[in-house]
């Protein structure tokens, strides 16, 4: 797991943010090819949902367990703990 996150800070963001990202530049290009003489350039970030914002606060360790156990099954990973459960009984 640790290697994947460091990948990812190497190689910048995967999965449904980067997708977000992705279509939000396309959508801007379309956008901005269209638009009047004089109408404000849109931008990438004029096309990105804001998920869940303000809605969670910290995680405990155990969301974070949970979160990582979730992530691990989204990639076929292994699952190497004593229980194999995902609520603090690792």
């Amino acid at each position: 797991m640790t290697e994947w996150m460091a990948y990812e800070r190497v190689t910048g963001i995967f999965g449904p943010e980067r997708h977000d990202i992705l279509h939000g530049i396309q959508t801007a290009v379309i956008a901005n090819s269209n638009r009047g003489k004089g109408s404000r350039k849109a931008e990438p970030q004029d096309f990105i949902p804001t998920w869940d914002q303000g809605k969670r606060g910290p995680m405990s360790w155990q969301d974070m367990l949970a979160a990582a156990k979730a992530y691990n099954r989204r990639i076929n990973g292994t699952d190497h703990t004593t229980k194999g459960g995902a609520r603090g009984d690792a």
